[in-house]
């Protein structure tokens, strides 16, 4: 994914830990979700560090599994003294890897580590899969892009529509 998507849903999920503020009041929280949203894509750092795609902490690997975004939703929920910040937290970290399994290409996503380290996609599988890296400045780059916003638009919408007002 061109990480838009992931990005929409942790924002939507940053406004339903502060629902019925402005936009200004859950800023922070929308930034916060959106962070969690994309950070198992902190893996293909991995690249650089000579770890392959494939191996069990490569790219789409370990970092991307449901059990990884259980415990870590759990820290942040009692980091945050919070069950909801903690299961939103669970729902941002595991949503990068069931969107990941809907995209048209790579080697699938680890979604049952350790219990199973099989890269899986599901069935259908719409999302076109973006360039990584410098290869994300392209024609098929900006498609990806394109797709992502018109597809999470949503998404986007729901999260940054302002505070409705109530008549006086």
């Amino acid at each position: 994914m061109a990480s838009l998507g992931h990005a929409a849903v942790g924002l939507f999920l940053g406004r339903a830990a502060r629902p019925g503020v402005t936009l200004r009041e859950r800023a922070w929280p929308m930034l916060g979700f959106a962070t969690l949203a994309l950070a198992p894509d902190l893996d293909a750092i991995g690249f650089m560090l000579g770890v392959p795609y494939a191996a069990e902490w490569g790219h789409r690997g370990a970092a991307h599994s449901l059990l990884l975004a259980l415990v870590v939703g759990a820290l942040v929920g009692l980091a945050a003294r919070s069950w909801r910040m903690g299961l939103l937290a669970i729902v941002a970290l595991g949503s990068h890897g069931l969107l990941d399994a809907l995209t048209d290409g790579g080697l699938g996503v680890a979604l049952y580590w350790p219990f199973d380290l099989t890269r899986h996609f599901f069935s259908w599988r719409p999302i076109p899969v973006a360039p990584i890296g410098a290869g994300f400045l392209s024609w098929r780059g900006l498609r990806c892009a394109l797709f992502e916003l018109v597809a999470f638009a949503p998404a986007w919408l729901a999260a940054l529509w302002p505070k409705p007002t109530r008549p006086a």
